[in-house]
C-alpha cells in the first residue's frame, strides 16, 4: 500500500557527508558483506533448504533479503522467493501479509531476513507477534528465527558473522531501500485487511543508491566464495545458540549512566553512526582497543562536539547513546538534529 499522507515524516536529501560516507564505507566493507552474505544464505540453505522464502523485515532487511537471493542464484543457481513485510515496534508484524504468505508458500519455508542485530528488540518482536498470530488465526509452521548478515549481540543462531562493523545501509534511510519509507500502521490510513502502507520516496530518486549497494556487494561474490562456504561448514557444525550478551550490556550501560529508557542506547557500529548523523548525541562509548572500524564515527563524534569514552566488556565495538533530555522527535523542520 503506497502511503500518500502529508503528515508522514518528511526523508530529507542526504546530505554530501552522508553520502560521502556510504561511498567510503561500501569501498572498505563490500568483500566484508559479501562474505557474511555468503555464509549466511549458505546456512540457511542448508538448514532450511532446499528452496527457502526469503521475507526481509523492512526496511533494514530489504537489502540483505536481496543480497541473499543474488547469492543463491550465483552459487546455486537458484531463483528464491523473496518478500518485505512490516514489523512496527511495539505493533507487531503484519497480520495479512502472514495470511497472504501462508495462501501461497508452506510457513515452514519461510525465513525472516534482517541487516544486523543490536539488542535484540526485533527478535523479540517478532517471536512474540508470531505467538500471537497462531493463536488468534490458528496458522502454524513460521518460525520466529531471523537471519541477519551480522549479530554483535548474540541474539540469533544464524547470522553472517557476529564482528561489529558498518554495514553502509547503516548511513542512508531510503536511497538505500528502493526509496520506501518507514513502513506506517495508523487507523486512518490502514484498513483491517490492508497490508501495512510505506510513502514511495520519488522525489529523492536523483540520490537513489540501493543497486549500487547491491551491484558493489555482489560484485564480489567471486572472490569470496570459497571462504565464506568454508565458514558457513564450520559454523554449522558449532553451538550457535544466542547468549543475549549485548541485552545484558545494554541494561548494565543503562544502570551505570542512569538512563531509564533502552531505546536511548544504540548498539553497535552501525546504530552509533545513525545516532551521530540523525539524533541528538550524548556520547559514545568504545571498546577499547577498538581499530580502523571506529574511524568514522571518532570523525563524525569530533564534528558533533559528542565525547567518546573507552568502556571494558563491550560486545559491541561501540554504543551510541541519544541525550536523555530529548525525545526521538528531537530533531529540527529541517531534519537536521538540534544543538545540545
Amino acid at each position: 500500500m503506497c502511503i500518500r499522507d502529508r503528515s508522514l515524516p518528511v526523508e530529507y536529501q542526504p546530505s554530501e557527508r552522508y553520502q560521502e560516507l556510504f561511498h567510503a564505507a561500501l569501498d572498505d566493507s563490500a568483500a566484508r558483506i559479501a562474505q557474511a552474505t555468503g555464509v549466511v544464505t549458505e546456512t540457511v540453505l542448508a538448514e532450511r533448504g532446499p528452496r527457502p522464502v526469503l521475507v526481509s523485515l523492512a526496511r533494514a532487511g530489504t537489502p540483505v533479503g536481496i543480497l541473499m537471493r543474488r547469492w543463491a542464484q550465483h552459487r546455486h543457481g537458484l531463483d528464491l522467493p523473496h518478500y518485505a513485510v512490516s514489523i512496527v515496534r511495539g505493533r507487531g508484524i503484519d497480520a495479512n501479509a502472514l495470511r497472504w504468505l501462508a495462501a501461497h508458500h508452506d510457513p515452514r519455508d519461510v525465513v525472516f531476513v534482517d541487516g544486523w542485530t543490536g539488542k535484540g528488540a526485533i527478535t523479540r518482536e517478532l517471536a512474540q507477534a508470531l505467538e500471537e498470530f497462531e493463536k488468534s488465526d490458528g496458522i502454524t509452521g513460521f518460525s520466529p528465527e531471523i537471519a541477519v548478515l551480522a549479530d554483535p549481540g548474540s541474539c540469533v543462531r544464524t547470522y553472517g558473522t557476529r564482528e561489529d562493523f558498518l554495514i553502509p545501509s547503516a548511513c542512508l534511510n531510503s536511497t538505500v531501500s528502493g526509496l520506501i519509507s518507514r513502513t506506517v500502521l495508523r487507523a486512518d490510513l490502514v484498513g483491517p485487511h490492508d497490508f501495512h502502507g510505506a510513502k514511495f520516496y520519488r522525489e529523492l530518486n536523483g540520490t537513489d543508491v540501493s543497486v549500487t549497494f547491491l551491484d558493489a556487494v555482489s560484485a564480489r561474490f567471486p572472490e569470496v566464495e570459497d571462504a565464506a562456504c568454508a565458514q558457513a561448514k564450520e559454523l554449522l557444525a558449532a553451538d550457535r545458540s544466542p547468549t543475549w550478551e549485548g541485552w545484558a550490556a545494554v541494561e548494565r550501560i543503562c544502570a551505570e549512566y542512569g538512563i531509564h529508557d533502552v531505546n536511548l542506547v544504540k548498539p553497535g557500529v552501525g546504530e552509533t553512526t545513525r545516532v551521530l548523523l540523525r539524533r541528538v548525541p550524548w556520547k559514545i562509548l568504545a571498546r577499547a582497543g577498538a581499530g580502523s572500524d571506529l574511524d568514522h564515527v571518532r570523525l563524525l563524534a569530533e564534528q558533533r562536539g559528542v565525547p567518546v569514552e573507552e568502556a571494558a566488556d563491550l560486545p559491541y565495538t561501540c554504543v551510541g547513546l541519544i541525550h536523555p533530555k530529548y525525545t526521538r522527535g528531537a530533531t529540527g523542520a529541517d531534519g537536521k538534529a538540534v544543538s545540545v
